[in-house]
């Protein structure tokens, strides 16, 4: 299973932004953005030049992926369903890669990071209406619950979660953090999803 395992700071600083990659270390003094604002590398701090068209598409394509957690091939097979679906693509595709496993997991406060509630998944510790999911990029639907398994209650990871993250939680989603469930209560639209996004980046970038 491809997944990337680099240093997600750079990530960050690349982007220019905070991805929110790595937890509470990204609401911590420690967060590289704030004291290694340029992008990696030697020639980071060099001066920047215009971005072309295409440049800004890009990075915002990149931006989306890193933000997720998902590599090229995954995010053009999500696009393709996307582009397929009725509505507006960039909506169906940011909906999309919103309703995925790990996302809502992370979503929902079960996990600090997303590459965590992957890892949550992975590893077999989550339940989707009761049966085990270890697929990450699983979509769920509305009305599903999303649960801790039984024999995993216990982890001293869970346990901190029921003290809550202090982020909040989309509306599409109801979580129950005391007994570690999380209810689809609908499938998110586009208000529901981070509005600095720019979909319609992404698709000008695929219809070149």
């Amino acid at each position: 299973m491809a997944r990337y395992t680099g240093s997600v700071c750079r990530l960050c600083r690349r982007e220019g932004t905070k991805l929110f990659l790595k937890g509470d270390r990204c609401y911590s003094q420690k967060c590289a953005i704030g004291h290694r604002p340029t992008p990696p590398g030697q020639h980071g701090q060099a001066r920047q030049r215009k971005m072309s068209e295409y440049g800004t598409q890009l990075r915002e394509k990149q931006k989306v992926k890193r933000i997720y957690g998902v590599l090229e091939g995954q995010f053009r097979r999500c696009y393709g369903e996307a582009a397929n679906m009725k509505g507006i693509t960039g909506e169906n595709l940011l909906s999309l890669l919103e309703i995925r496993l790990d996302n809502v997991v992370y979503r929902g406060g079960l996990a600090s990071s997303r590459a965590q509630a992957r890892q949550l998944v992975c590893h077999g510790h989550i339940t989707v209406n009761g049966k085990k999911c270890d697929i990450a990029s699983a979509h769920v639907a509305a009305g599903d619950v999303i649960s801790v398994k039984a024999t995993s209650k216990d982890n001293a990871h869970f346990k901190a979660a029921k003290e809550g993250s202090g982020r909040v939680i989309p509306k599409w989603l109801t979580a129950d953090l005391e007994n570690l469930t999380i209810t689809v209560a609908a499938l998110p639209v586009r208000e529901d999803i981070d509005s600095s996004l720019q979909e319609h980046l992404i698709v000008e970038l695929y219809s070149r």
